[in-house]
């Protein structure tokens, strides 16, 4: 199987590193055994970027490998010690790259040497419990874990960035034309398509100097697929002219240098794009007999249409410095029309999260849905392993509002509640008014919040049963009131061990004695 020297496009997987874990740690000398959070953050993960590089021609680098990666993010350590930096990998690619993702979304348009785009952002470090002590919660059991970096498909897709572009039936000379007016050598033979790839080459015209390619393979029903016209029209279309290469000594019966140069004028047409561009017509092979015949023959008929024709020949270089000064000409033209641009070093970013507090609350039929960018990156962050950790997420979502958009819609407890993306998305129970007011005394790690045995929680969730059942102008203490009464009328004595607060059979209670 031949391995391909030029590629064009290619479909490139790319993963950007992850972001380093915080790490839970407390300070420990001697005489001073709890000195403090000292848990370090974790390092970003690595970023994709694609960088212009003008020594670069081709894609097929990522041909090969289309697979890519960058670095992770270290892990923190104890005693304020962050995590490093992934290393973030730079893929070089061709002037004139476009970059677009599985759904053909265009992600940017790569021009200018120097010119970058973050294609797959790296994933944050996780914060240490140093960065998490607060006066509420002064030693904290936990740390975040670092998030994901990107992970996309992305196709990139070369367009030859040139100035004047050769269009033509094969055989008809572009090759021999660039390779005349230029030092580019591409591959010569007297067959057809015999370039496979486009060929670029520099030319200097007086004090101009520009670019010139050709597109190979171009014939009727180029445009819908046929031979490799298709394949490489893309590369013509930052050109700012066009010229049609007529081959006036063809051999081939039916062909005519008028009739070709409407076939190739209409395959232009259904592609696009490009009926703004200017037009030259350089009629070729005028070296041989028949071929300068048949051109002086046609050259009235071209110049009543309006185009401007020029006889030329690659081989004796007739015709070809009038025909290089024409498209110099028409280069100067466009490129006094463009904008004077400084030379500035520019990164794109493709839009991603803003960081805001927006989010959404759907119901499914699965659940109460929860998209939005911090719920989403704070779960990515929440070791579930640790109750305290998972207690500090449910503060964070109920002070942004979650809890009580979800009350509002009619969230009941024990609902279930998703947050993320539908194909990956976490999955908790509904349980509402599960915040603290202060830190609450426990081993590290755990949340008392989460004991479902606590008797405060249990209180809480009756009034909050009870209050649908409320009386009119009765408030939740009022609610909470009645419950307690019922509850002391319900009790019964159930032996010698009963007793009630206070009383003399309290055991814990003290009298004081004169």
């Amino acid at each position: 199987m031949a391995v391909p020297t030029f590629v064009d496009r290619v479909t490139l997987h790319v993963s950007a590193g992850r972001g380093g874990n915080g790490v839970a740690s407390v300070h420990r000398e001697k005489f001073k055994p709890l000195g403090g959070p000292d848990g370090g953050n974790g390092g970003p993960g690595g970023s994709v970027i694609l960088r212009v590089d003008p020594d670069v021609t081709t894609l097929v680098d990522y041909h090969h490998s289309p697979k890519r990666k960058a670095g992770v993010g270290g892990h923190g350590a104890g005693g304020h010690r962050n995590g490093s930096h992934g290393g973030d990998l730079v893929l070089p690619v061709p002037d004139g790259t476009v970059v677009t993702d599985r759904r053909g979304e265009v992600l940017a348009d790569l021009v200018g040497p120097g010119t970058e785009l973050v294609v797959a952002q790296g994933g944050r470090g996780g914060l240490g419990n140093a960065a998490l002590a607060s006066s509420k919660r002064k030693a904290p059991g936990f740390a975040l874990l670092g998030e994901p970096g990107d992970e996309l498909e992305v196709v990139l897709e070369l367009k030859v960035v040139a100035d004047v572009g050769l269009v033509g039936f094969p055989s008809a000379g572009k090759s021999s034309l660039i390779a005349a007016i230029s030092r580019a050598r591409p591959k010569v033979a007297d067959y057809p398509f015999t370039t496979l790839v486009p060929n670029l080459g520099v030319v200097t015209a007086g004090e101009t100097t520009y670019t010139v390619a050709d597109v190979p393979g171009l014939i009727e029903g180029a445009s819908e697929g046929r031979g490799l016209g298709h394949e490489f029209l893309r590369h013509v279309e930052r050109c700012a002219a066009l010229v049609h290469v007529v081959d006036t000594a063809s051999m081939e019966p039916g062909r005519n240098p008028v009739d070709d140069l409407v076939v190739i004028e209409s395959e232009l047409s259904r592609y696009g794009g490009l009926e703004d561009r200017p037009r030259l017509v350089a009629l070729n092979k005028v070296d041989v007999p028949d071929g300068r015949d048949l051109a002086e023959i046609v050259l009235a008929d071209l110049r009543e249409q309006g185009h401007r024709v020029f006889l030329v020949s690659a081989a004796s270089g007739e015709g070809l410095r009038e025909l290089t000064f024409a498209m110099a000409e028409i280069v100067r033209a466009a490129r006094a029309e463009r904008e004077v641009v400084e030379a500035t070093r520019i990164v794109l970013r493709p839009a991603g999260s803003d960081g805001s507090d927006h989010f959404t609350v759907t119901a499914t039929d699965a659940g109460w849905h929860v998209r939005g960018t911090k719920p989403e990156r704070w779960v990515r962050q929440t070791d579930f392993s640790n109750d305290e950790a998972v207690g500090f997420l449910a503060d964070r979502l109920n002070r942004l509002g979650v809890e009580a958009k979800l009350l509002k819609l009619g969230a009941e407890a024990g609902d279930t509640v998703m947050i993320g993306d539908p194909d990956d998305a976490v999955v908790f129970d509904f349980r509402p008014e599960l915040d603290a007011g202060a830190e609450i005394l426990s081993r590290r790690g755990e949340d008392q919040r989460f004991d479902e045995k606590r008797p405060a929680a249990q209180r809480r969730r009756e009034i909050q049963e009870a209050m649908s059942e409320r009386s009119e102008g009765e408030e939740r203490a009022d609610v909470a009131r009645r419950l307690d009464e019922e509850r002391r009328g319900r009790r019964t004595p159930a032996g010698p061990t009963s007793y009630e607060i206070g009383s003399e059979q309290d055991p814990d209670r003290v009298d004081d004695e004169d």
